[in-house]
């Protein structure tokens, strides 16, 4: 039996109903003699080639906006998600890519815009039309959303284009390539290479937190030896005193300008970390008088920290 006369020994779709003069339903007229279709999306691959073209011949008579023309128009796309499925294969294990189910939603929008754009009078099949579509969704999908520091689309298309110079390259010389011999396999500058070099470290991040896999102390090191340091305890912190060499620059031309007393007591004090009586018995103050000195001497300092 032939799939048309299969089509025709189907029974007739009620699904969209009208409403009668005798205020019940029935089958709408417009949908009379399509097939009815419980599960459009377990057809096979020829049976649902050959029940587009029925359904696209009747969408072309329905008016937009009607639910004959939904139904149509739904059963369509469930008829064709097959081809969603086959253009999102190569995505699936892509790195940084979202979940199938994600590609596959984005792949159907790109199926919606074909039908919705696809003429049969054309003499076409949907799936020249489809595929582009869908595969095109997706990889603006991957272009929009997958990246983790956004970048010009310029250099994101770069990226892929240095991937695949760099792979054929590898393959040739049998080793990375510079990116002098980047630059003249893709007609570039230099300049431009190292920009997509340096942009395509945006795509994906890494936590701080993860494990690296290179060990510590070098390749030379025995297995018990290595351990498992994340970047973050490989990275340098602030030094605190640091912050203390730019303040001590300035303060020394200061200290070369005061007394011998002043000096000789703030040597006493911040050197060696005398008490203020102590510093009296050791120069003949008293222990008021080493307090007056110290006072005015650290605010004159400070004073003139602030001017200048």
């Amino acid at each position: 039996m032939t799939f048309t006369a299969k089509a025709e020994a189907m029974t007739p779709t009620t699904i969209p109903t009208t409403a009668t003069p005798g205020g019940g339903t029935g089958e709408a007229p417009a949908l009379g003699g399509l097939p009815d279709v419980p599960c459009p999306r377990e057809l096979s691959t020829r049976d649902a080639r050959e029940l587009t073209h029925v359904f696209f011949e009747r969408l072309q008579s329905l008016e937009e906006g009607t639910r004959e023309y939904q139904y149509v128009r739904n059963t369509l796309i469930e008829m064709n998600i097959s081809l969603v499925q086959f253009a999102a294969r190569p995505f699936r294990d892509r790195p940084g890519g979202p979940e199938n189910e994600d590609i596959i939603q984005v792949g159907i929008i790109g199926l919606i815009k074909a039908i919705d754009r696809y003429d049969p009078e054309r003499n076409t099949q949907l799936t020249t039309l489809a595929l582009p579509y869908i595969t095109g969704e997706i990889k603006r999908h991957f272009r929009d959303t997958t990246w983790a520091v956004r970048v010009p689309r310029r250099l994101q298309e770069l990226r892929l284009e240095l991937a695949k110079a760099t792979e054929e390259l590898t393959a040739e010389t049998d080793h990375a390539p510079t990116p002098s011999e980047l630059a003249e396999r893709l007609d570039l500058t230099e300049d431009e290479v190292r920009q997509g070099l340096v942009a395509a470290n945006g795509y994906s991040t890494q936590s701080l937190d993860v494990p690296q896999d290179s060990p510590a102390g070098g390749p030379h090191v025995s297995t018990a030896a290595r351990t498992a340091r994340s970047l973050a305890e490989t990275m340098g912190d602030i030094d605190p005193a640091l912050e203390a060499v730019e303040d001590r620059h300035a303060l020394a031309p200061l200290l070369a300008g005061l007394d011998e007393r002043s000096t000789q007591i703030l040597e006493l004090r911040f050197g060696q970390e005398m008490t203020q009586a102590e510093i009296g018995a050791e120069i003949g103050l008293s222990q008021m008088q080493v307090s007056r000195v110290l006072t005015r001497t650290l605010g004159s300092l400070r004073a003139e920290l602030l001017h200048a």
